[in-house]
C-alpha cells in the first residue's frame, strides 16, 4: 500500500491492487485532484476513512456512439417535460448527490471536504454540472470533471423524480462533443445506457 506524501505525485497505476486501490492519504487540493484525473486516478472514500485513490482495471466507460436510449425514454425526451441546463447551480447538484440514498450504502463518499474541493474546481472551470428542472424545481442532475480533453469524468448523479437523471445524462451526451464518458465503476443503471468495461491501457489512450 502506497502512502502519499505532501508532494503532488502518485505511484504508477500498475501498482494498484486488484480492486483498483492505488494510494492512501494526501489531500484534496486543487493541484492534487487535477493531477490525479489527468493520470486516470480518482478519489473515493467515506467519512471516517482516510483519503483513498483509485485506478481500476478494467475501467467502466461509455462511448457516446454506444449510448442506448430506450423507446420510452425517447418519448419522455420528445415531450420536453424537463428543462436541462449546464452549470446553473453546481452547489445544489453536488449537495443533492451527497444526500441521495443509494442501495447498499450506509453513508456517502461525497464528504463535506469533497463538496468544498469540487465547488472550487467548478469555480476554476474544471468541474461541470448538469441540472434537470421540473416546473422550476431542481429534480435531478449530475456533476463531474472536464479537463478539456474531450473526456467527461462522471462523479455522481441524483434524481428526486423518476427518469430525471437519465434525461440529464442523455441530453448532456447528445449536446456535447465528448469522445468518452468515464463512469469509473460499473452500475446497472449506466450499463443499461450503453456503458461497458475497457482495459486501463485502452482508457489511458483518451487522457
Amino acid at each position: 500500500m502506497h502512502f502519499l506524501s505532501p508532494k503532488i505525485e502518485f505511484p504508477d497505476v500498475s501498482e494498484a491492487s486488484a480492486e483498483g486501490l492505488l494510494a492512501v492519504g494526501g489531500d484534496l487540493s486543487t493541484e492534487r485532484i487535477l493531477h490525479a484525473y489527468a493520470n486516470g486516478i480518482f478519489p473515493w472514500f467515506e467519512d471516517e476513512e482516510p483519503l483513498l485513490w483509485w485506478s481500476p482495471d478494467p475501467r467502466f466507460v461509455l462511448f457516446p456512439e454506444d449510448l442506448k436510449v430506450s423507446k420510452s425514454m425517447r418519448k419522455i425526451l420528445k415531450k420536453e417535460v424537463f428543462t436541462v441546463t449546464e452549470n446553473k447551480d453546481f452547489k445544489a447538484v453536488i449537495e443533492n448527490c451527497a444526500k441521495a440514498k443509494r442501495q447498499g450504502q450506509q453513508g456517502t463518499w461525497i464528504t463535506n471536504d469533497m463538496v468544498t474541493s469540487y465547488i472550487k474546481l467548478h469555480e476554476l472551470g474544471f468541474a461541470k454540472s448538469v441540472e434537470v428542472w421540473l416546473n422550476n424545481d431542481l429534480v435531478g442532475g449530475l456533476y463531474g470533471i472536464d479537463l478539456g480533453n474531450k473526456m467527461f469524468c462522471g462523479e455522481s448523479m441524483f434524481a428526486t423524480v423518476s427518469n430525471a437523471s437519465k434525461v440529464g445524462f442523455i441530453t448532456m451526451i447528445q449536446n456535447s462533443d465528448y469522445k468518452i464518458i468515464d463512469c469509473q465503476l460499473h452500475t446497472n443503471h449506466l450499463e443499461s445506457l450503453g456503458g461497458k468495461h475497457i482495459t486501463r491501457s485502452e482508457f489511458f489512450k483518451y487522457l
